[in-house]
């Protein structure tokens, strides 16, 4: 098994994710992806970017609340995984249906039990977070009335807008710069962790809410440019950025 994320929490590298699904397709090797960091962003399809397992929490670019997401699991995988846990709404629903269920005396916890053969059976099996779940639906909902494609067309003109800018001060592009290896993050870098840092703290009292992130001492300040941003909003940071810089 090859467990990846599609895109770099740090520095922003989305990976040629068609290629290594290629290369474990052809070797019989399972591709589990973490997408977190780009649903929402940019489009990833399973039917052409064939995946075993992928999962994605809601609350970052898909923009939904806190501790809702999903899981996709390729058909041809799933009878080949075991159940990790079990719960009632992991198995299949009785006659008459579950309110008739808890409502008959005889009810025994005591019997076999056949589990539901989709994708079903790895939630929870109990009581979900369903606020959550509306929440994720109405998200999604906006973004496909929005449109994908649209949304990553607007991305990507915000961070060449960004990194073309960036280009034009005294800082170290970190995220790579080619569109197929990027999504909506960019970072970028002055020195140390800690003069980023301060730098970063210092765009935040202006309003400017940026982020420094590091691993494996790869990151940096950390720009997310989504749908819901503006050229505007570049010009602003980027004459931010100019400004701090000159007077440090």
């Amino acid at each position: 098994m090859i467990a990846v994320s599609t895109v770099q929490w740090t520095n922003g590298y989305r990976l040629d994710l068609p290629a290594l699904s290629r290369l474990c397709h052809e070797r019989d090797i399972w591709l589990v992806v973490d997408a977190i960091q780009q649903l929402g962003a940019i489009p990833l399809d399973v039917r052409k970017t064939p995946v075993d397992i992928l999962a994605s929490g809601g609350h970052k670019w898909l923009n939904a609340p806190f501790g809702c997401g999903f899981l996709y699991i390729n058909r041809d995988v799933l009878p080949e995984l075991r159940l990790p846990l079990a719960g009632y709404l992991c198995i299949e629903d009785p006659p008459g249906g579950w309110g008739e269920y808890f409502q008959t005396s005889s009810t025994t916890p005591v019997k076999e039990y056949a589990f539901v053969k989709n994708a079903r059976r790895f939630e929870t099996g109990g009581t979900s977070n369903y606020p959550g779940a509306v929440g994720l639906a109405a998200s999604l909902k906006l973004i496909h009335e929005l449109g994908p494609d649209r949304i990553a067309e607007h991305i990507y003109q915000l961070t060449d807008q960004l990194l073309a800018g960036l280009d034009e001060l005294p800082v170290e592009v970190v995220t790579p710069r080619a569109r197929e290896n990027r999504a909506g993050i960019v970072t970028l870098s002055v020195g140390a962790a800690e003069e980023n840092v301060k730098l970063m703290q210092r765009l935040q009292e202006r309003k400017i809410l940026v982020s420094v992130r590091y691993t494996s001492n790869v990151g940096g300040i950390r720009v997310s440019c989504h749908f819901y941003n503006s050229p505007e909003d570049i010009e602003n940071l980027l004459a931010e950025l100019k400004r701090l810089l000159a007077a440090s």
